[in-house]
């Protein structure tokens, strides 16, 4: 006789799949960490990839930021908080558990994705800059502007005054509803007022990033590098608009619901396809190429520049190696 298998319930199978999403993330961030390792060590036997080596801390930063946004990302699972949380906490109660979705609403959108996104910008930026800045004016840089993002979230998710001026879907971030076996279970959501801070920081981040992306553009002649910028582009202005719409639509249904999942499930999603172009476009290729050129890939010859360039002297095909 043949058995046939009994398919998961929703719940169990969407939290697998955010599992799955997640463990996708932390395996990319560890192979993105391997090969900034890599060059760093390398640099120091080889003098001449010193040049190509001195944005690493910043490329520690995109993967770090990535890193901690996969690993708050589990703290909305219940599949995970149920067997392999509780069990080490067992005296975790529901209000604390409510706490650590209200930890999971600021970190996710308040810190990890704006300085995901930040230094993904500034690294396009410096690619066209002549002389790579202080690495302490990179990190000023991405925290000094996160930072104003980051207090909003904290006052809207932690401030009980706003929430009783303002329907419970503006500041609602956990939610308390019945799993299959009839226990309750805390179920992590966005609160609306939360999405609608991020999503003007979408806004303003996708036309300064928008902006930085035509400047390249304008300065890059080599096809392949020109094929990156269009293709980095592409994955983060579709992906993050479409991030903020999921988020904001998702708030029309409970959190419960099979529609709501699998709009939050879409959101992870596009988080997911943005970190890929990024890792990989801005820390593992360029690595990779200068490995393989010994630190002389993708310079601009005198023979391709035009006067004009030679003035300029733009380091822009450096993307090669920056971006």
């Amino acid at each position: 006789m043949f058995v046939v298998p009994t398919l998961l319930p929703l719940d169990t199978a969407v939290d697998l799949a955010l599992l799955a999403l997640v463990t996708v993330l932390l395996l990319l961030s560890s192979l993105s960490f391997a090969f900034v390792i890599h060059l760093c060590l390398k640099s120091r036997s080889a003098p001449h990839l010193g040049n190509f080596n001195s944005l690493w801390t910043v490329r520690l930063l995109l993967i770090s930021s990535t890193t901690l946004w996969a690993l708050v990302a589990l703290l909305r699972v219940p599949f995970f908080r149920r067997h392999y949380l509780v069990p080490f906490l067992p005296s975790l109660t529901q209000g604390q558990q409510a706490d650590l979705c209200k930890f999971h609403v600021v970190l996710s959108l308040g810190l990890c994705e704006p300085v995901f996104l930040l230094t993904v910008l500034f690294l396009v930026n410096i690619s066209i800059k002549k002389k790579d800045p202080c690495r302490l004016w990179a990190l000023a840089f991405v925290f000094g502007a996160c930072l104003p993002l980051l207090l909003l979230q904290i006052v809207f998710v932690f401030f009980e005054p706003i929430d009783l001026l303002l329907p419970e879907v503006f500041g609602r971030s956990s939610y308390i509803s019945k799993d299959e076996s009839g226990n309750d279970t805390v179920l992590c959501t966005y609160p609306l007022m939360s999405i609608i801070v991020f999503g003007a920081f979408g806004v303003t981040f996708s036309l300064c990033f928008l902006l930085s992306c035509w400047k390249v553009m304008s300065l890059v002649i080599n096809k392949g590098l020109r094929t990156r910028i269009y293709v980095l582009a592409s994955a983060v202005l579709v992906s993050l608009p479409l991030e903020i719409l999921l988020l904001g639509v998702s708030v029309m249904w409970m959190p419960d619901h099979a529609v709501y999942k699998g709009m939050v499930f879409g959101a992870c999603l596009c988080t997911l396809a943005c970190t890929v172009a990024a890792e990989g476009i801005l820390v593992i290729r360029p690595i990779i190429d200068t490995l393989a050129a010994g630190g002389e890939c993708c310079r601009w010859s005198p023979s391709q520049r035009s006067l004009r360039e030679e003035d300029r002297r733009p380091q822009a095909e450096e993307m090669g190696v920056k971006v």
